[in-house]
């Protein structure tokens, strides 16, 4: 047995046919092959596999791709301009050292823009609040906030 999925995924329909207990992460990585979407825990601790859908951060691997049907999925792939260059958060992240080996990276993106969509002007403390959810094992935090703050601002000018 199969459901029909319906989405919009960086700006493009998409429509495919999954098992009823494929969860958004498989459909975005297998289905899609966007591979920018991590799956670091299984267990939706992580972070590493959000995404925004409907302009909300979500964990796609704590949903089913059913549960998308008819959203518009925005991943790491599509924040970038078509002309490849980065997002003023993704540009944020490389020149204020916000990432080392680059595993949470997307998610910590894609909830630092989402954070951007809802709190014009964050705190230290918002910030860290709004990236609670995505954990990295290698930086300690502080550069990421630093390339959060620094990626609001390009946002915003």
């Amino acid at each position: 047995m199969t459901v029909k999925v319906s989405l919009t995924v960086n700006g493009r329909a998409v429509t495919a046919e999954v098992p009823p207990e494929t969860l958004l992460v498989q459909f975005i990585r297998d289905n899609l092959r966007l591979t920018g979407t991590h799956v670091g825990c299984d267990t939706s601790q992580c972070g590493a596999c959000t995404v925004l859908l409907d302009g909300r951060a979500v964990k796609s691997c704590a949903m089913l791709a059913a549960q998308a049907d008819g959203a518009s999925l925005t991943t790491i792939e599509g924040l970038a301009a078509a002309d490849g260059a980065l997002h003023p958060m993704q540009a944020a992240f490389r020149e204020h050292h916000g990432l080392q080996c680059g595993f949470c990276t997307p998610g910590m993106v894609m909830s630092a823009c989402e954070l951007a969509g809802r709190k014009p002007a964050p705190s230290e403390a918002e910030i860290r609040r709004a990236l609670e959810g995505n954990l990295c094992r290698c930086t300690g935090y502080h550069n990421i906030v630093k390339a959060v703050q620094a990626g609001l601002a390009a946002m915003e000018g």
